[in-house]
């Protein structure tokens, strides 16, 4: 009988969270116009907190879900569109939830780096595994920062801010082609310096 009862709880648990990504994904998908992927306005929703889902995003970029890892693309893409940032905690949320999942990073990543040209100006554009599209500006700036792992080793990242507190890990062989992108200087205590240009914004990155 005990075992019974300790058994229950945790099924609830598991059915809620199923049933919570099911109403998020099919509310996602009634307010996606065809194939158009957009970013709802976030900033303009205030809904009640609803606990937390046992939903994590590691940070190598994968995507687990109750133990298991979400394999579909497509669904990642969805999700992603309503990642919210409050108070250093991650959400998905939507105008009538907002559920707390956990991220060991950043929840998006750098794929792809292009230089495009815009009235006349180059600009770094950069694109996530999950579809944004990031233009490097004064509002979304590249920069690095410390990332210490669980096992207590520590890296340097490079990311760049996306939406709402969010930012994007730029991944490694994303970085490399910035690096061919700009140039490698070294400052006077002798350590490297990447300078990027986009548009009228120049970067002095440590690597």
């Amino acid at each position: 009988m005990k075992q019974r009862l300790n058994e229950n709880p945790t099924k609830k648990v598991i059915n809620r969270d199923n049933r919570n990504l099911m109403n998020i994904a099919q509310y996602l998908k009634v307010g996606q116009s065809g194939h158009k992927r957009s970013i709802p306005p976030l900033d303009q929703w205030h809904p009640k907190h609803c606990g937390a889902m046992d939903l994590k995003i590691l940070a190598n970029g994968e995507w687990w879900h109750d133990g298991q890892l979400i394999k579909r693309q497509a669904l990642i893409d969805l999700f992603s569109t309503v990642l919210w940032k409050e108070d250093g905690k991650f959400f998905l949320k939507t105008p009538v939830e907002q559920i707390e999942i956990q991220v060991e990073d950043e929840p998006l990543f750098v794929n792809q780096v292009d230089r495009i040209e815009l009235d006349g100006k180059f600009y770094l554009q950069l694109q996530t595994s999950t579809q944004d599209v990031i233009i490097v500006d004064e509002a979304h700036p590249i920069f690095m920062r410390p990332y210490i792992a669980a096992d207590g080793t520590e890296e340097l990242r490079p990311y760049v801010h996306v939406r709402f507190g969010i930012n994007a890990v730029i991944q490694r062989a994303a970085f490399y082609h910035l690096v061919e992108m700009g140039e490698l200087l070294e400052n006077e205590q002798g350590e490297s310096i990447l300078v990027l240009q986009s548009g009228d914004l120049h970067l002095k990155l440590g690597t």
